[in-house]
């Protein structure tokens, strides 16, 4: 019996200030993922990372949400997108993904970019990049959720709402505040029936407004509301809602006694009628001590004390608190980086900014997540009175676009469209195993677009550039991950020190230790690339007993370039390594026969082996050797296959063996090896919907049997052994589909299939 499940889930967030929440309940943290919701719970104690993912949306998430309608009704994970729809999922504890699709609002003609609700009612809001806020009533009824819309509100003057902020006011009415791509925050109130009609603007801030974030003063029945907004014009602006009492004048309940503030033109009092009674709309406070955009801001009470958390592209997380003898807000506690090189996104650079942040249930905790699309997670120890920094997630915020497995699958290397290369290894701590990234080897300035590993210590990888980077492991690395993975290298002595990236380079330069360390940081610059500021040999690194935090990941795991491969004239396609590491294959993007050739180098002196490989008269898109390095395969957009075999005299020369002008209808994406003691057997896969299972004879090439997918074949693998005397066949689909096949050995006929998100 063989059975598969879900060892781990790198998915970097969106970057989108609305994009995360932290349920209370459940300590669950959802956030947007490119089109799906990741699923993480940061407090748990075994550092499992991300535990799901979401699937259903068709553009990029910009918005999520928890809810909960009402006591003794499912809770509910709500979903905006870019694809104009909002997602409705159920808590299903039975069920693997924990949430399940229950329901979808249609109706906005844009981007869904904000979302609020106000717990225990049946009311959301939603508010669109066609500059339109829609309400919406949810009712559930026999196991069934039924949606209705009960309002479209055109904002007037005209701009697209980036965040709402939903309260219940006195009875059933209710307070909604809607800002955006204007400095001004429109208030919303029903006034005369359940409608909502525009009752004041709030103006004083001069750039788009991120966020609001609304809560009570104090626990009392009657407590003021404080309002919070947050602008890229790098201010939060605080604002007092108090409701006016029937058994007294509007003028004695005006904020500060009897002044008349609508005579001050600093603090224009605004009022809001409802049905059930009128409110007080003033400025309050402004607080100061950003230095660049204001994303978000959140409210928290922790001890009965009221907390305000802001993040901000200056890459600092900051905790305001009320002083109590002077009612002044200040900023006690900042998270984050100082750092004079602010909106850097380079290794050896700034963090790149700070897109949201969010308070724990318990108010204990705080996590934001990067530009890097990386979730960092302090939390508050008592006994040392500060913040700590612990184990967050991470992964690729944009397409991965190859993989490869150390010769000993004791890491994984990805590499992807956000032009980086990651490090991934499984954390042995305690008896208990997790995978956590353990280093960023390149940091690049192309899209990187494929990878393969050389030997223990080396990989190359292939960009948009017409040149292949091979890159050294560091001894913090290698430190590191014998340390905590207990992946153990025997040239360790011989690996250079680090690497960092100078300034306007793209190549990662070795490092060695100095001798004599600087005599103080007054004797370095701002620019100095001194060892002592990339090298990992910082305590806290190699001798953590933890991953690298995303800090250590974008500063201190870069690993040294050592070689550059030329001769192509176009960007990389594709790339592959010899089994025994002693031969790279590296094609690129062609149009013409020219271009469409297959390069080999050898990896002892880096020279190319001339003359190239001549079979495609189109970009190759795959490269693959057999397992005994007899063979490279290749397939390529022109629809064919091309086999080259290894000449007897010289293993350095290979020669065209078979080729199959076309063997699929469309493009092949992708192909891959049978081990060498089933035979010499291939499988390709391609954009017409099907993988072919092929076996190479001495009298030619047969095709063994056609299989049928449900999408366009991006990948196919077969497992390097054989399990209960059966091939394990690996598919994935451009839908997203990975499925497993279990192929018979003799006859290669499919015995059994599993879905993997089916699992």
């Amino acid at each position: 019996m063989v059975s598969f499940r879900t060892e781990y889930i790198a998915a970097g967030g969106n970057r989108h200030p609305a994009a995360a929440d932290w349920d209370a309940i459940t300590g669950l943290l959802a956030y947007g993922s490119d089109i799906n919701v990741a699923l993480w719970k940061p407090l748990d104690a075994g550092h499992e990372g991300v535990s799901a993912l979401l699937c259903a949306h068709a553009d990029i998430v910009n918005v999520v949400k928890f809810f909960y309608p009402a006591t003794d009704w499912p809770h509910l994970l709500l979903s905006g997108s870019a694809d104009q729809t909002i997602r409705l999922w159920q808590t299903d504890p039975s069920a693997y993904r924990l949430y399940s699709p229950v329901g979808v609002l249609q109706g906005h003609a844009a981007s869904v970019n904000c979302l609020d609700v106000v717990p225990g009612r049946q009311v959301l809001a939603s508010g669109a990049a066609d500059a339109t806020i829609k309400i919406w009533h949810l009712d559930f009824k026999e196991h069934q959720w039924n949606t209705s819309l009960l309002q479209t509100i055109q904002t007037s003057p005209r701009f697209l709402p980036l965040t709402l902020c939903f309260s219940a006011a006195k009875g059933d009415d209710f307070l909604l505040a809607a800002a955006g791509t204007k400095g001004a925050i429109h208030v919303y109130a029903s006034k005369s029936s359940r409608d909502l009609t525009h009752q004041a603007t709030l103006t004083g801030h001069e750039g788009w407004i991120r966020s609001l974030a609304i809560t009570t003063e104090d626990a009392q029945p009657n407590s003021d509301l404080l309002l919070a907004s947050a602008s890229q014009d790098k201010y939060i602006r605080l604002w007092r809602c108090r409701q006016i009492h029937s058994s007294a004048s509007a003028e004695d309940q005006q904020p500060n006694g009897n002044i008349d503030f609508d005579s001050l033109l600093s603090n224009k009092t605004h009022r809001v009628q409802t049905r059930s009674g009128s409110y007080f709309l003033t400025f309050e406070a402004l607080l100061l001590g950003h230095d660049d955009w204001i994303y978000t801001v959140s409210w928290q009470r922790i001890a009965g004390k009221l907390r305000l958390l802001s993040a901000s592209a200056d890459s600092s997380l900051s905790m305001w608190d009320s002083e109590a003898a002077s009612g002044l807000w200040v900023c006690t506690t900042r998270l984050g980086e100082i750092n004079a090189q602010k909106g850097s996104t380079t290794a050896t650079g700034s963090m790149g900014g700070f897109w949201i942040g969010l308070w724990s249930p318990s108010g204990q905790s705080v996590a934001c997540l990067g530009r890097t699309g990386s979730w960092r997670l302090w939390t508050y120890d008592s006994d040392q009175d500060r913040w700590l920094q612990r184990v967050g997630v991470s992964g690729h915020t944009k397409s991965v676009m190859d993989v490869a497995w150390a010769r000993d699958g004791s890491y994984l290397l990805s590499t992807g469209s956000d032009q980086t290369t990651r490090l991934h290894a499984k954390w042995i701590s305690d008896g208990a195993a997790s995978w956590h990234e353990f280093a960023r080897p390149q940091i690049h300035g192309y899209d990187l677009n494929c990878i393969d590993v050389i030997g223990e210590l080396r990989f190359v990888s292939g960009a948009d550039e017409k040149l292949l980077r091979v890159f050294d492991e560091p001894k913090g690395t290698a430190e590191l991950l014998s340390q905590l993975c207990g992946v153990e290298s025997d040239s360790r002595g011989s690996l250079p020190e680090a690497a960092n990236i100078p300034v306007l380079g793209l190549s990662n330069k070795a490092l060695e230790a100095s001798a004599e360390p600087l005599s103080s940081p007054r004797d370095r610059s701002d620019s100095d690339n001194s060892w002592q500021s990339t090298l990992p040999d910082d305590p806290k690194i190699r001798k953590s007993n933890y991953p690298p935090t995303e800090d250590d990941l974008a500063r201190h795991t870069l690993w040294p370039e050592s070689e550059k491969l030329y001769g192509h004239g176009y960007e990389i396609s594709a790339v592959a390594v010899s089994h025994n590491g002693l031969l790279i294959a590296t094609a690129c993007k062609a149009s013409s026969l020219d271009h469409a050739v297959i390069r080999l180098f050898e990896t002892i002196d880096w020279r190319e082996l001339k003359p190239p490989l001549v079979a495609h008269s189109l970009t190759v898109t795959s490269l693959r050797f057999s397992d005994d390095d007899c063979h490279l395969l290749s397939t390529g957009r022109d629809r064919q296959w091309s086999l080259f075999e290894r000449g007897k005299a010289d293993s350095h020369v290979f020669a065209l063996k078979a080729k199959y002008p076309r063997a699929h209808s469309r493009m092949i994406l992708s192909a891959c090896w049978a081990p060498v003691e089933v035979g010499e057997i291939f499988v390709t896969g391609g954009r017409d919907k099907t993988y072919k299972i092929w076996n190479l004879q001495k009298t030619g090439s047969e095709l063994v049997d056609t299989i049928y997918a449900s999408g366009p074949v991006t990948a196919v693998d077969i497992l390097g052994r054989l399990v209960h005397a059966m091939l394990v066949l690996a598919v994935a689909t451009e839908t997203g589909e990975v499925s497993i096949h279990l192929l018979e050995r003799k006859t290669l006929e499919i015995k059994s299939s599993h879905r993997l998100e089916d699992q």
